[in-house]
C-alpha cells in the first residue's frame, strides 16, 4: 500500500485513518503487509526505523540519493507485523507540513510526489529482487501516489520485473486531484505524448488522479454511493468521463473504524465509560463536556460540529441557522480548523451566544472523543461527502447523527422514517437539498424526535449496535485483490 499519509505519523484527514485501519486489518486477517509513506519532519523516533534500503531516483534527467527506512508494528490479534517504509529525502519532506505551510502549497509538490512514486515502485522492486519477497498488489491512495500506476505502465523498460504487478486506486476525495501547471509535465520524467487528452493533461494542466484512474487495474472508492455519484458532473469534478471508462467500473466499499479506539466502554479520554445497555455514563460525559466548553450545566440538547470547516462540508449552512437553533433553546460545541472565515463566522457566534456556544479551533484528539461521547447530535451538512468518519463514531457513541443525503453518509446513517422506526432500525437523520431550509427542518424534526425519549432511546440503541468494523469492508478488498490475481493468471 502506497499513501502520502496514514496515523500515528502523519496525518491531515480521514486518509490517514483509514490507510492505517485498513492496513492493520488485512495483517490480523494472515495477511502480509508493506505500507509505504514519505518519511516526514519528527513523525517517530528515529531509533524505531532501520535502514531497509538505498536507492537512486532519476528526476529531471539527474539521480537523486534516498533511503528507504523500516519499522516493523506489532498487531494485536496477528501472527506477523505490519511493515512501515519511510521513503527518506529531506529536501523535500523534512519541512512543517505534508502538502503546505501557512495555508499555500509548497511550489515543489510535483516534484515530491513524483520522487515518491517513483521510489515506492522501486522499493516494490527491491523487495522482489533482493529479499526473494512475492507482491500480488500495488494499493495506491488518492494523488499523491497515483503515478506509480502510470510510471509502471508506461515505462516498462525502466521497472523490468513489476510487469506482473496488478495496481489498485482508491479514490478519497476526488475533488483533489494533484494539478500542475502543463509546462512543468518534463519533471515527471514521462514521455511527452502523454501530456495529452488521452494521458494526464487536462484543460492544459497536469493531472495526477486522472493518469492514475487511466493506468490502474482497478478503481475503487470509500463508500457505494460515492462511486455513483462520481459519475456526474455534479460531484465527477471534471473527471466524471474518464472514471465511466474503467472497464469494471468503480467499487464502492465504505471505511470501518477502529472500534476499539472508538470505545465508550473503554475510551480513556471519557469522564465516564458506558454502553447500550447503560447509558448512565453518557450523561456523566455531556455534564464534563459542557463544564469544559464553559457551558451551563443544563439539560438541553446538545449538537456537535467535529471537522474541517470548508464550503465543502457546508459549515456554511449551519452558520447561516444559527440564530435559530439558539432560539430552541439548545447548546452547540465546535470543534474544527479550515477557512479563515468561517471560522471568524463561528468566532463571531460564539462571542454573541457565549453560554450557548462552545468553540475550540483547532483539533484534539481527546476533545474529539469527548465531544462525540457528551453531545446528543452531530450535524454534518456536507455538500459532498466520499465516506465521512464522524457519523461512524457518533453512533458508536450513542450521539444521533444529522447528515445530508450524499456519499457515505447515505450509506452509513439510516435515516427516520415510519418504516425504519417501526423496525427499530433507525439511526439518525437525512435532508436532501445543500440548503439552510432543509438543514433546519431537519434539525426541527431531530429537536422534536427527541423530546419523545422512548424513540430517542430507539434510535441510539440501533446506531450503537451497528457493526462499523473494519473487517467486512477489509473482507471486500481482499476479493478485489483476489480478482486481480485472477486477471494477470488468466
Amino acid at each position: 500500500m502506497a499513501a502520502s499519509e496514514a496515523v500515528p505519523y502523519a496525518k491531515t484527514g480521514g486518509l490517514a485513518d483509514m490507510v492505517s485501519a485498513l492496513a492493520i486489518e488485512l495483517t490480523k486477517s494472515g495477511h502480509h503487509v508493506t505500507l509505504l509513506m514519505p518519511g516526514y519532519r519528527g513523525r517517530a523516533p528515529s531509533e524505531s526505523r532501520q535502514l531497509a534500503m538505498r536507492l537512486s531516483i532519476p528526476m529531471d534527467g539527474k539521480p537523486v540519493d534516498v533511503t528507504v527506512e523500516e519499522e516493523n508494528v506489532f498487531v494485536t490479534g496477528a501472527l506477523h507485523r505490519l511493515r512501515v517504509l519511510f521513503v527518506r529525502y529531506d529536501p523535500y519532506f523534512d519541512r512543517p507540513g505534508l502538502y503546505q505551510y501557512d495555508h499555500h502549497d509548497y511550489p515543489d509538490n510535483l516534484e515530491r510526489f513524483v520522487l515518491f512514486c517513483r521510489a515506492v515502485l522501486e522499493t516494490v522492486r527491491g523487495l522482489i529482487e533482493t529479499r526473494a519477497e512475492k507482491v500480488d498488489v500495488l494499493h495506491l491512495h488518492d494523488w499523491q501516489a497515483a503515478l506509480c500506476a502510470v510510471y509502471l505502465k508506461t515505462l516498462p523498460h525502466e521497472y523490468k520485473g513489476l510487469e506482473e504487478l496488478k495496481v489498485l486506486l482508491t479514490l478519497h476525495n476526488v475533488g483533489y486531484q494533484g494539478t500542475f501547471p502543463g509546462h512543468q509535465f518534463v519533471k515527471t520524467g514521462l514521455p511527452p505524448s502523454l501530456f495529452s487528452p488521452s494521458g494526464l493533461e487536462f484543460y492544459g494542466s497536469i493531472n495526477c488522479l486522472k493518469g492514475g484512474i487511466i493506468f490502474s487495474d482497478a478503481v475503487s472508492t470509500v463508500s457505494p454511493t460515492y462511486a455513483k455519484e462520481i459519475m456526474t458532473p455534479e460531484y465527477g469534478c471534471g473527471l466524471e468521463g474518464v472514471l465511466a471508462n474503467c472497464a469494471d467500473g468503480v467499487k464502492g466499499i465504505t471505511n470501518g473504524i477502529d472500534v476499539a479506539v472508538w470505545n465508550p466502554e473503554s475510551d480513556a479520554y471519557l469522564p465516564a465509560q458506558y454502553s447500550a445497555a447503560d447509558l448512565s455514563g453518557k450523561q456523566t460525559c455531556k455534564r464534563a463536556l459542557q463544564r469544559e466548553l464553559g457551558l451551563p450545566n443544563r439539560d438541553v440538547p446538545l449538537l456537535a460540529v467535529i471537522g474541517r470547516l470548508t464550503f465543502q462540508k457546508g459549515f456554511d449552512l449551519l452558520i447561516d441557522v444559527i440564530p435559530e437553533i439558539m432560539s430552541l433553546d439548545t447548546q452547540i460545541v465546535v470543534l474544527g480548523t479550515g477557512d479563515h472565515h468561517l471560522e471568524q463566522q463561528f468566532i463571531a457566534a460564539r462571542a454573541r451566544y457565549p453560554d450557548r456556544i462552545g468553540l475550540c479551533l483547532g483539533f484534539d484528539e481527546g476533545m474529539a472523543h469527548r465531544i462525540e461521547a457528551g453531545s446528543d447530535m452531530l450535524i454534518m451538512p456536507s455538500r459532498y461527502e466520499p465516506c465521512g468518519l464522524s457519523q461512524l463514531y457518533s453512533l458508536r457513541y450513542g450521539t444521533v447523527p444529522i447528515v445530508r443525503r450524499t456519499g457515505g453518509l447515505a450509506d452509513t446513517v439510516v435515516h427516520f422514517r415510519p418504516s425504519t422506526v417501526k423496525s427499530r432500525c433507525a439511526t439518525g437523520f437525512h435532508f436532501i437539498e445543500a440548503s439552510t431550509d432543509s438543514l433546519l427542518s431537519a434539525l426541527l424534526l431531530s429537536l422534536h424526535v427527541y423530546k419523545e425519549r422512548q424513540t430517542w432511546q430507539s434510535l441510539i440503541h440501533a446506531g450503537m449496535i451497528t457493526d462499523l468494523s473494519w473487517d467486512r469492508s477489509a473482507k471486500l478488498y481482499v476479493d478485489l485483490y483476489r480478482e486481480l490475481q485472477r486477471g494477470r493468471e488468466s
